[in-house]
This record gives C-alpha cells, sequence and structure tokens, in this order.
C-alpha cells in the first residue's frame, strides 16, 4: 500500500475524509437523533439540528460543517501521530508482514487502528461535546467518554473492515497505480 511518507499522508487523508463524515451523521442521527427531535419537536434530524441552532460543541452551538472540521483535523493529526504507525506496530508484533498472506495482514492493521482510534476519537469528542453549562466534573466525562466508546466501536469495526478500508485501498491503488504506470512509461 503506501509506500513513503507523501502516499501515507495522502492515504490517512482519503481515509479520514470518508470516516470524519460517517462518524458525525452517525453520532448526529443515530445516537443523538431521537433526542434533537424531541427537544425541538421536528420531524428530521437535520430540521431539529437547524432548529437547535446547530450542534452543541464547546459549549455553543455551531453548524454541522464547524463539526466535520474540527472533528477532521483532530482526526488527521492523530492518525498520522498516533493511529497509523502504532497499529503497524501492534500488527507486526503479531504477524510478519513478509510471510503473512496481505488480507490478513491489513485486516490485523485495520483492527489495530480501529482499537487506537475508537477510543482516542471518543475521547476527544467527550471534551468537544461535554456538556459545559452544567460544569465540569470528572466523572461526567469519563462516563461520556465510556458511551461514545460503546456506541462507536462497533460502528467503527464493521464499517472500517468491510466498507471503509476496502473502499480507500482500492481508490489508493487505482490513483497510485496510475501514477507509476505513467512513471514506467515516461522513463
Amino acid at each position: 500500500m503506501p509506500k513513503n511518507n507523501f502516499e501515507r499522508g495522502i492515504f490517512a487523508l482519503m481515509t479520514v475524509l470518508v470516516t470524519v463524515h460517517a462518524y458525525v451523521f452517525y453520532s448526529l442521527y443515530t445516537v443523538n437523533g431521537n433526542m434533537l427531535m424531541s427537544i425541538t419537536g421536528e420531524t428530521s434530524v437535520l430540521e431539529a439540528i437547524n432548529a437547535n441552532g446547530g450542534v452543541y460543541m464547546l459549549g455553543r452551538y455551531v453548524p454541522i460543517w464547524a463539526v466535520v472540521l474540527t472533528e477532521f483535523c483532530f482526526a488527521y493529526c492523530l492518525e498520522m501521530l498516533v493511529g497509523s504507525p502504532c497499529s503497524f506496530k501492534l500488527a507486526c508484533k503479531v504477524f510478519d508482514p513478509r510471510s503473512t498472506h496481505p488480507v490478513l495482514f491489513e485486516t490485523a492493521v485495520i483492527c489495530a487502528t480501529v482499537g487506537i482510534m475508537c477510543p482516542a476519537m471518543s475521547f476527544i469528542a467527550a471534551w468537544l461535546y461535554y456538556p459545559y453549562y452544567k460544569g465540569f466534573d470528572i466523572f461526567t466525562l469519563l462516563a461520556d467518554w465510556l458511551k461514545l466508546v460503546c456506541y462507536n466501536f462497533p460502528f467503527a469495526f464493521f464499517t472500517q473492515l468491510f466498507f471503509i478500508q476496502p473502499l480507500i485501498r482500492t481508490l489508493f491503488k487505482a490513483i497510485f497505480r496510475n501514477n507509476k504506470e505513467t512513471a514506467a512509461e515516461t522513463a
């Protein structure tokens, strides 16, 4: 897959771009949708968010695009600095990448990435969406974090393993195979 830092950055960018949108809308619609609709009396989640003045984040209401942008920045930095390097090292502790079938090794990397990124991003989300209007309590933060991990982990595991990573890997191979073929033809 990615062979150098540039390719790793592009692969992480593609993954985070799809993943952040999936998780933001999963969270807004599935986890918080009924609550938002009951608070506002609206019949759809998007109408409820608009009637609410946006999504509650960092103690104020912000538009959805600001939520996506904020989570994208956190997720990309975390993926590049921690998620990707650590998940590869964890997978290498269990499997030898030279002798293990590539599909099995990629699956191990995906599982390790979910195991690292889901709790980390859930912790960041617990801070971002903490109910600051009630004051701060460390036990509330930890309870919110645990709740988010319980909601997000199954979704993260199955979407990464069966949808997002196969899609991103297919697109990545198509993009960089064409670049390598073009470079080989001009040489």
